[in-house]
């Protein structure tokens, strides 16, 4: 959904990881959307307080305080970005992160994701988000 600068939405991503973050800046801003980042969920925090995000972007393992904490955290804080979030995790073996994400019902992206795989998701998850 395009507002009136034609920016078809805003999105945080909180990545620590300076190649995953490059590919999701070149991917999502060449697609029209604003993108904001955070290294880890104590700076995402702060910025919740400060923006309207219409999607998060979310790394289960970032330092100081992790995505499973961070989601928690938008749960109590903010419940209407709760269905707004996209995880993103290289860990998939971890039955601590399997099971979060059984439990959480989110969608994720494994680690390393193609720019094709990151655009399809947001795209398809901003569609149902914004009824468009």
């Amino acid at each position: 959904m395009s507002n009136s600068s034609g920016v078809k939405g805003k999105i945080l991503s909180v990545e620590d990881e300076p190649s995953i973050r490059q590919v999701c800046r070149r991917t999502l801003t060449s697609q029209g959307y604003q993108v904001d980042f955070a290294q880890n969920g104590v700076v995402a925090e702060s910025m919740l307080m400060k923006g309207d995000y219409d999607l998060l972007l979310v790394d289960i393992k970032t330092p100081v305080m992790d995505g499973k904490q961070l989601y928690r955290y938008i749960k109590k804080r903010y419940p209407e970005l709760a269905d707004r979030v996209i995880f993103t995790t290289g860990d998939v073996a971890s039955d601590d992160t399997r099971s979060f994400l059984e439990r959480t019902a989110r969608p994720f992206l494994l680690k390393p994701f193609s720019p094709d795989e990151l655009r399809a998701l947001v795209r398809e998850s901003l569609k149902r988000w914004q009824g468009v």
